[in-house]
C-alpha cells in the first residue's frame, strides 16, 4: 500500500467522520478555566509537536505538511516505528525562521494582498503522550522538528464546517475581538486546529481557533 494510501485509511480509521469518533483518540489534555461570550479559557498541559514548516496559499500549507508529518509517523524515522495519530492537526503562520508571529492586535490576523503564495506555516501533530522528546524515533525528513511544548493557557473557539481562508479569518478575528474586550494579550499568532479528515460533511465538522495568552516559555527543540 502506497504512503498515500496508507495516509488516507489511516485519517478515516483515526479521526473518523463525525465528532463522536474524533474524540476517541487522544488529543491535547486541557481544563477549561473560564468561560466567555463565544469562547473559552483553558489550561493546557504540556505535549510534544513534530513541526514542519511549509509556504504557499493556506489549503496547499495543510496539506503538504500533512503529508510530511504523515510520512514521519507511518515509519519515515529510525528504526521506521510507527506512531499513533492524534488530533488535531494544527496550522499557524509563521515566520522566515519558523518562529511564530508575535500578536498585538485583531487586525495582524489579516493577511497582506498578494502574498499567499508566499506564506510560510507550520503544521504540526501532537505526540501520544506516551512519548517523550528522547525516546520519540528521529525523522527520516530533516524538516520536521520534535519540539517540546510547556503547559500554557489558550483562548480557544470552536466552529463547524469547513475552515476556509475566509471563515478562519472571520472566525479569529472574532476570538481576537473577545480577548481585546476582556482584556488579554495574544502572545503568538492564531492556531487553526482541525479534528477531521476532508471527507467528513460540514455538519459534523469540528475546527478550533486557538491563540496562547500566557504563560509560555521558550520550547525545547529535537530533529
Amino acid at each position: 500500500m502506497s504512503l498515500s494510501s496508507r495516509l488516507a485509511a489511516a485519517a478515516a480509521a483515526v479521526l473518523g467522520a463525525s465528532p463522536g469518533v474524533a474524540h476517541a483518540i487522544e488529543q491535547p489534555e486541557y481544563t477549561v478555566v473560564s468561560e466567555h461570550a463565544g469562547w473559552e479559557l483553558r489550561s493546557y498541559e504540556p505535549a510534544i509537536e513534530a513541526r514542519v514548516m511549509v509556504t504557499g496559499p493556506w489549503e496547499d500549507a495543510g496539506r503538504d505538511g500533512f503529508r510530511i508529518l504523515g510520512g514521519y509517523i507511518f515509519g519515515g524515522n529510525q528504526p521506521q516505528e510507527s506512531i499513533a495519530m492524534t488530533a488535531p492537526v494544527a496550522a499557524q503562520r509563521s515566520n522566515a525562521s519558523g518562529e511564530s508571529i508575535a500578536m498585538t492586535a485583531p487586525v495582524a490576523a489579516q493577511r497582506s494582498p498578494g502574498t499567499a503564495e508566499l506564506e510560510q506555516w507550520t503544521i504540526a501533530f501532537t505526540m501520544p503522550s506516551e512519548w517523550r522528546l528522547e525516546t520519540l524515533p528521529i525523522p527520516d525528513d530533516p524538516r520536521i522538528e520534535l519540539v517540546q511544548v510547556p503547559s500554557r493557557q489558550v483562548a480557544a473557539l470552536s466552529f463547524g464546517l469547513w475552515a476556509t481562508e475566509s471563515r478562519v479569518a472571520e472566525k479569529t478575528a472574532e476570538l481576537l475581538g473577545g480577548l481585546d474586550a476582556a482584556g488579554f494579550t495574544p502572545l503568538a499568532e492564531p492556531v487553526v486546529a482541525q479534528y477531521n479528515p476532508p471527507w467528513t460533511p460540514p455538519p459534523f465538522r469540528n475546527n478550533e481557533i486557538l491563540v496562547a495568552v500566557g504563560p509560555l516559555e521558550l520550547s525545547q527543540t529535537s530533529h
